[in-house]
């Protein structure tokens, strides 16, 4: 069974914690993803920003605009601060049984407080297709 790292995707677009949201509504548009691990000044993994996240904001606005809330909120006030995260020698199998159980559509890969890629869903599933799993 292969690991996490062998499947990983580690070209991982990531977005400052003071960025706004709308900043991060353009990455997921254009990278075609629908989270983003969100990073402080120094680097370091502080939470995941997703569109389940940006959609929340938008419902718990109370009445203000759609664009007034992207426009004016950073990413660090409505993302999720504690993303799920896996080691990246861990088994593929264990990766799967996680995002069940999490009910989570991606883990985040961590090594040393180190962000190194994510595993979803659909890098498990291509795996299965292609024969490797």
């Amino acid at each position: 069974m292969p690991s996490v790292r062998e499947l990983m995707q580690s070209d991982v677009r990531t977005i400052a914690d003071d960025a706004l949201v709308s900043e991060a509504i353009v990455m997921l548009a254009d990278g075609h993803v629908s989270a983003l691990p969100v990073v402080n000044s120094t680097g370091q993994l502080v939470g995941v920003i997703s569109s389940t996240d940006i959609l929340a904001a938008e419902a718990e606005s109370e009445g203000e605009a759609l664009d007034n809330v992207v426009r004016h909120t950073r990413t660090a006030e409505i993302m999720t601060r504690v993303p799920k995260t896996i080691d990246p020698d861990e088994d593929i199998k264990l990766a799967a049984q996680e995002m069940l159980y999490l009910d989570v559509h991606r883990l985040l890969v961590v090594e040393d407080h180190r962000l190194l890629g994510i595993i979803s869903q659909s890098d498990i599933v291509r795996a299965v297709a292609s024969g490797l799993i």
